[in-house]
């Protein structure tokens, strides 16, 4: 038996607004044909599907039975009407995202070659800066959406989704290759030269209160700017420093440096993804926010 899919969307709109001159103006008909067509729906069927009385339209056993399969089946018809509606609104535009080093190698990168690959007419500007000056091009509404690392300080307006977490690794170069005999104190860290981002970055702020809580001074033998210039630092001899896991395990794994144990664990921080909510994305940057969360899904399963 085949039946036109017309009458079963037809056939939702009535069940749905149990009504069949509310799903006449919703379809752009009119009353006496959406009435003609569920008669033959029903015939078809051979069963009754709607009592009509005074008070309205109810589903009969039959037809609630019905609708609960044909509601599914519509909505998700929909969802992929829209879905290609999308793809097509997609064959321009541009995604402005502002990130730090380490959002960016964390989780950013796979994500912005997936995104470039399905939608390569898609522009993608990418901000590669400190986590505050991240969320200061999206408190002035440059960027869509930041991507950072904590500690941040956002604004009530912000909204924050953890991507992925990681920890913090201490290393050091071959010439601090004794330093792995032994796990090492907070204090005991300050004893040895200490390279790191320095003033004004967030992850600053977050050795200083680290090393405050427990009674110390977070004080940086060498400041750097940017996150990807520190292996360098180290690996060059100029001392020792804290480093995400993930930008750590490569070199550690080839012997460029070593990790240097603690008697203690690092708090655990985190990659966010930022939106201010006063503000609504366009097509491009909510399908790339999709494909983020996917992505950061997949990352914690």
């Amino acid at each position: 038996m085949e039946i036109t899919y017309d009458y079963y969307r037809i056939f939702y709109y009535v069940a749905k607004y149990k009504s069949f001159s509310k799903a006449a103006n919703v379809l752009g008909s009119n009353q006496p044909n959406i009435t003609k067509f569920m008669n033959n729906l029903e015939s078809q069927l051979r069963c009754k599907l709607f009592v009509r009385s005074n008070r309205g339209t109810v589903l009969t056993p039959e037809g609630e039975k019905l609708y609960t399969h044909v509601a599914v089946a519509y909505e998700h018809l929909r969802k992929a009407e829209l879905e290609l509606t999308d793809d097509k609104s997609l064959q321009s535009g541009v995604v402005t995202i502002g990130s730090c080093e380490s959002a960016l190698h964390g989780i950013l990168l796979p994500v912005l070659e997936n995104f470039h690959a399905r939608y390569p007419g898609i522009r993608l500007c990418i901000s590669n800066i400190s986590t505050s000056q991240a969320l200061q091009l999206l408190r002035n509404g440059v960027s869509d959406f930041a991507v950072v690392t904590t500690p941040t300080n956002i604004l009530p307006h912000f909204n924050e989704t953890t991507l992925s977490t990681f920890h913090d690794l201490l290393i050091g170069s071959r010439q601090y290759r004794f330093l792995c005999k032994t796990p090492l104190h907070y204090v005991d860290i300050l004893s040895y030269p200490m390279i790191g981002l320095g003033k004004g970055t967030m992850t600053y702020e977050f050795y200083t209160q680290l090393f405050l809580k427990n009674g110390l001074v977070w004080k940086l033998d060498t400041e750097v700017g940017t996150t990807n210039q520190l292996l360098p630092m180290i690996e060059c001899n100029l001392g020792i420093g804290f480093l995400a896991d993930f930008l750590a395990r490569n070199a550690i794994e080839t012997g460029r440096v070593f990790q240097i144990p603690l008697c203690m664990e690092m708090p655990e921080r985190e990659i966010l993804l930022v939106e201010d909510k006063t503000r609504r994305l366009s097509i491009a940057a909510n399908r790339f926010k999709k494909m983020l969360i996917d992505y950061s899904n997949g990352l914690c399963r």
